[in-house]
């Protein structure tokens, strides 16, 4: 099991996304969550199986593409702490 944590920038907020995020995750075989930062970016922290994850981010920038600017990618171990997937506030 594997970590990722993606920021996402660009006109991210108040659009959705976080909303979108969750209904797409609950799709694939992975736990975590979305959270609005305060800055104005999306950060989006998953553990699952790596092939999981990236379909996951494909769908989120194919429905998402016009929103997002840059998305930042960080990879770790998996620390299994989390059970589902939902949105933080």
């Amino acid at each position: 099991m594997e970590r990722q944590t993606c920021i996402f920038s660009g006109d991210v907020q108040g659009v959705g996304f976080r909303y979108t995020v969750q209904n797409l995750a609950l799709r694939y075989n992975v736990q975590g969550y979305v959270r609005n930062t305060p800055d104005g970016r999306v950060e989006l922290v998953m553990e699952g199986p790596p092939t999981e994850m990236a379909s996951l981010l494909r769908d989120i920038q194919d429905r998402m593409n016009g929103y997002i600017n840059h998305v930042q990618i960080a990879s770790s171990p998996g620390t299994a702490e989390f059970h589902r997937f939902n949105i933080r506030l």
